[in-house]
């Protein structure tokens, strides 16, 4: 039998880019016809790339395309886009109940319902009215705030998962999508706010000069909840599952808020370790419920607030807005890239 035959093939054509040439030539065994494999056909030319990258970029005016920018031209750049976010709010909230046939009155309709349920619940069946002066402005003016807080926290988590399309179509401050939420959040309960005067004027509790106190408490508690979303934006981004937990840590958090009962009669217990007890009082959101709270009902007086309560509303709305912001600008650069 005689040797296998070996054919050789002319060089491929050179159309690579000018740093590749071709390498030794190919060749081909005629019995099985199978090409060899080399690791060796094209080659790198040495010094065809440049040794320090970050010199040739400089060099060339080039940038890193998504780059987190410092602080302080992050924020002007959010605020360059103000007309953006407020656009973003206004058409969220028109198209929210555009498919309900009643419309935008499910905004007011949805808190007016749960503070039904809840006087049912823990005012007939608990009667924890019968331990609570004026309870039904009690009831409806803590569940009104309450539901703002909810409702922010909750469309945080879905700032950025769900809108990935806009992330990764456009170059924007990423902020503007959770502080976009919280201003759509912030228009219900304003809306929200006219329901509840009324019903606080249907039940004797008529206009004081102490009704002007919760423009600074809905201000605070804007600052606080807008933080916190902030802060759930960024790990609902990273952990989608965060969105199905949530809803179980907010029931949690709204019982310890004293939404329908009084906290001042239940930390009367002594029983209640102090620990216990210097948390429920630290409570951010059962601190901007008291205010309110104190503001428009008349029964409502300074006894039943938590000890430096002005201090507290604030430090906390100082906290969750600084940190929340900053803790979501230090992952600019990983939004939609996941």
């Amino acid at each position: 039998m005689s040797p296998p035959v070996t054919r050789t093939s002319p060089p491929p054509r050179r159309t690579g880019p000018p740093d590749v040439h071709p390498g030794p030539p190919v060749t081909r065994t005629a019995r099985s016809g199978a090409l060899p494999p080399d690791p060796h056909a094209y080659a790198v030319r040495p010094g065809a790339l440049p040794p320090d990258l970050h010199a040739y970029a400089v060099r060339h005016g080039l940038t890193v395309s998504g780059a987190r920018p410092p602080l302080g031209e992050y924020l002007r750049g959010l605020w360059s886009r103000r007309h953006f976010v407020t656009a973003f709010a206004t058409a969220r909230l028109t198209s929210q109940y555009s498919q309900a046939r009643l419309g935008q009155l499910w905004q007011v309709l949805t808190p007016l319902l749960n503070a039904a349920v809840y006087y049912f619940v823990f005012g007939e069946l608990m009667h924890t009215k019968d331990h609570v002066a004026d309870f039904v402005p009690y009831l409806v003016t803590g569940v009104f705030v309450w539901t703002f807080t909810q409702n922010t926290l909750t469309a945080g988590t879905r700032a950025i998962s769900g809108n990935l399309g806009l992330v990764r179509a456009l170059h924007f401050p990423r902020a503007a999508l959770p502080v976009s939420y919280a201003l759509l959040q912030l228009q219900q309960l304003l809306f929200s706010l006219a329901v509840l005067a009324t019903i606080l004027v249907c039940c004797g509790q008529f206009p004081q000069p102490s009704w002007l106190l919760a423009a600074p408490v809905l201000l605070l508690q804007t600052l606080f909840s807008t933080g916190l979303s902030l802060v759930l934006a960024r790990l609902a981004a990273r952990t989608p599952d965060l969105a199905q937990l949530l809803p179980f840590l907010l029931r949690t958090w709204m019982y310890a808020s004293g939404v329908m009962w009084s906290m001042a009669n239940v930390l009367r217990d002594d029983s209640i370790p102090a620990a216990v007890r210097l948390l429920l009082e630290c409570n951010p959101a059962a601190v901007y419920i008291s205010l309110m709270r104190y503001a428009l009902i008349d029964s409502y007086d300074a006894g039943a607030l938590p000890p430096h309560v002005w201090a507290l509303a604030a430090g906390w709305a100082l906290v969750a807005g600084v940190g929340g912001f900053v803790y979501f600008w230090a992952a600019e650069e990983r939004y939609g890239r996941g």
